[in-house]
Parts: C-alpha cells; sequence; structure tokens
C-alpha cells in the first residue's frame, strides 16, 4: 500500500492497517514548509520522515527522522536518568532501523528504568509521532508487510488513541497564529506584568522554562505532558505579549531576545515593519525608508509576519487590508490584544478610500490610513508624523484623522 497525502489521509492509512490486522511498518515523508499552523518546523526546506511499527493491527512504536537520541533524552529526563552511550554503542545503534527503541531495551535490561516506565515513554513517543502526522496536509507514504519489531514492550490499540489525538490536533489548530509550531522556543518580555498579575511560584517558573533553550515540545517532554496541554497553559501569556515564541533558526534571538526587548537601546534605529501581499508595494515602502535611515523590512505573508513581528519588535507598522489567509483588520485586531502592541502605530493600506473602510480600521485600532499609490514624499511625512511621538500620545491625538 502507497500513495500521497492528498489522496488519502493518515487517519485513513492507520485504520485500514488496523482493519486488516497488518503486521509491518509505514513509512511517511513530507517535504517541510514556512511557517505552518499544523507543523511549524523544520523551515529549512528539507524532507521530513517517520515511521511507525504495526503487530496485527497495534502499534508497537513510532520515531520521527532523527536518528539521535535527543527525543529519547528528554523523556528520560522525567525520570532523572541521563543518556550515556560510548562511541562503539553509538556506532552500533545507528546500523539499527530503530536506534532510540532499542537503547530503550538496553537501559531495560540493565535496570536503569523499570518496564512501566518504558511503556510510560513508548507511549508518549507514539502519541508525539501520530500527532505531527495527524497534522500533515501534503506528503507521501508506503506501509510495507513485514516481520514485527522485536522484542515487543507493549502494543497501542489505534482507534482509541486516534481518537484522543484527533481532539489535540483541533486544540492545537484552535491556539494559531499565536502558537504555531511545537518547536518554538518561549522567551519572557514582559517580567513587569507577569509579577503584578501572577503568583510568585507561576513567575519563577515561566523564567526557569521561557528561557528561550527550551522549545514548547522540549517542555511537554521534561513535565511529562502532552504537547497541547502545555501550548494551553502558556498561551494567554502569549496573547498577552508577555510571552513571546521564536524559532530554533534564529540562534541569536535565542540567547539575547530577553535582554533586548526587556531594556529598548536608546540609540537603535527606529523600526518599520511593512506587510503587504503585493511584493513591489513592499519593495517600494522598504527602498524609501531605509534611504531614509529607517530599519525597514518588507513581508508579503500575512501569517508568516505575525511571527516576525515579535521578532523584529517595530516603533511602526503598515498593513495592507486586503491580504489572502488573513486581513489587515485581523492582523491590527491580533497586535492591539498584544500588551506589546497595543500603542505601535499601526497604519493601513489600502487602494480604495472609502468612510466604512476608516470606521472599521477605527473599531480595530488602527492609527491612520494610507489610500494607495502614494508618493516618496507622502509616506516620509506620514512616518515622520508618528515616529517624532511617544506611542502612547500616538493613539491619543491621532485617531480622529481616520473619520
Amino acid at each position: 500500500m502507497q500513495g500521497n497525502l492528498y489522496e488519502i489521509d493518515i487517519r485513513s492509512i492507520l485504520q485500514l492497517i488496523e482493519l486488516g490486522q497488518r503486521t509491518g511498518q509505514l513509512f511517511v515523508e513530507a517535504h517541510s514548509f514556512h511557517k505552518s499552523p499544523q507543523l511549524g518546523r523544520n523551515h529549512t526546506g528539507k524532507n521530513l520522515s517517520w515511521f511507525v511499527f504495526f503487530l496485527n493491527g497495534e502499534i508497537v512504536y513510532a520515531t520521527d527522522s532523527d536518528n539521535s537520541l535527543l527525543r529519547l533524552s528528554d523523556y528520560l529526563r522525567h525520570y532523572q536518568v541521563k543518556v550515556q552511550v560510548t562511541e562503539e554503542e553509538r556506532a552500533c545503534l545507528e546500523v539499527l532501523n530503530a536506534p532510540e527503541y532499542a537503547y530503550l531495551w538496553t537501559l531495560l535490561e540493565q535496570n536503569i528504568i523499570d518496564p512501566i516506565q518504558a511503556r510510560s515513554i513508548i507511549y508518549n513517543l507514539v502519541q508525539e509521532t501520530l500527532f505531527d502526522l495527524l497534522n500533515l496536509q501534503q506528503g507521501s507514504f508506503v506501509f510495507a508487510v513485514g516481520s514485527a519489531l522485536t522484542p515487543q514492550l507493549t502494543t497501542l490499540e489505534i482507534t482509541p488513541l486516534l481518537s484522543k489525538i484527533v481532539k489535540q490536533v483541533q486544540q492545537w489548530k484552535q491556539l494559531y497564529p499565536y502558537i504555531q509550531s511545537p518547536e518554538q522556543f518561549p522567551i519572557l518580555t514582559d517580567i513587569v506584568n507577569l509579577r503584578s498579575s501572577l503568583p510568585a511560584v507561576t513567575v519563577n517558573k515561566l523564567q526557569h522554562w521561557a528561557s528561550g533553550q527550551t522549545s514548547l515540545r522540549q517542555l511537554a517532554r521534561y513535565l511529562n505532558r502532552n504537547i497541547v496541554t502545555v501550548a494551553k497553559a502558556i498561551y494567554p501569556y502569549v496573547q498577552q505579549g508577555w510571552v513571546h515564541l521564536v524559532d530554533s533558526d534564529t540562534t541569536e534571538l535565542l540567547t539575547n531576545q530577553q535582554d533586548k526587548t526587556l531594556s529598548l537601546q536608546e540609540n537603535h534605529k527606529q523600526r518599520i515593519l511593512c506587510i503587504d501581499d503585493t511584493l513591489s508595494i513592499c519593495t517600494h515602502i522598504e527602498k524609501i525608508l531605509q534611504t531614509q535611515g529607517y530599519e525597514a523590512i518588507a513581508i508579503t505573508n500575512p501569517l508568516e509576519a505575525l511571527t516576525r513581528v515579535f521578532q523584529f519588535q517595530p516603533d511602526l507598522i503598515f498593513c495592507d487590508i486586503a491580504m489572502p489567509e488573513l486581513t489587515g483588520y485581523e492582523i491590527c485586531e491580533m497586535l492591539r490584544h498584544s500588551q506589546a502592541f497595543r500603542n505601535i502605530p499601526v497604519i493601513m493600506l489600502t487602494a480604495k478610500e472609502g468612510f466604512f473602510d476608516r470606521v472599521r480600521a477605527t473599531m480595530v485600532g488602527a492609527t491612520d490610513y494610507l489610500t494607495k499609490p502614494f508618493g516618496h514624499t507622502e509616506l516620509v511625512i506620514l512616518v515622520e508624523r508618528y515616529l517624532n511621538y511617544s506611542r502612547g500620545e500616538v493613539i491619543k491625538q491621532t485617531q480622529h484623522l481616520l473619520i
């Protein structure tokens, strides 16, 4: 059995394997894509793959394409067990089809962990793998009938497992766009509001885990909780802008973001972000502002922009109204619900000028309105008007300009 995921989804494939009581191995491959609400990890454009092992229609074990022991090491940390592998042992494990599974059995044989702990780890590994697979929307698969993975410590029925994880996937999608990937790293950005709103114990826990060094997925493993439970716990703070999530490829952010966001440098260039799905508009604005000495970036993907706005920390935002996936109104409204961007000047861009557009822009918290096409001078004057005021004064003094 083989095919593409646009012809048949992972859930149906698993149900067919269960119905046929098949023994063998399922291999799934997908090309990673950027900033997805479903699977946001590994934005490098490489192929991702997963393996699921079956015995008589039940799951024995599941893993991803990473043959390291990092995933297992995270789960063992919950039991205060460290992975200690010699070079010789590592070389032997690497030639195996499932090195993680083999090492788990080694720990069992050495009485470092007991069977109950091992079963719990396998259950979590399978859940994590199926969570990623059920989020996939594209890719290919091959199911090969063959001998079972041995020895077996446990087998898991597919139907109850699917029922549980499908609910998790549905809950996970509701957290988007504030939380986009299990591989994002939480960083504290507003310790003052956190301390004034939360118990000291909770703040201390957040400071410990939200340091930019631990991903949401790692945190779930350390705490022995599923990823949705952890994400929902941190979601309100991300929504408020008190905690930001950054991607694994932003190395500098992971080490310096807290210091940069908690204390702005007085001599930094003023930063301007432009969000418009028309590339020519983005390029036009970017070039004009850069020649004026501003640090400016433009983004054509509105979903990507929501992540980049937290990383870039702009002093002013231009945002097109009519965009696919997310409108400018929706983006502005989301930003106004964030403590960090509540008072940032947001100037709406539109190809038409109308009273109702201005009223709606006012309702979602927009600061001003710029009609396309616009000239060099008009753009610069508008930017200087708002960046010469404090952020709090801008919102108060200029809302009347919209209507």
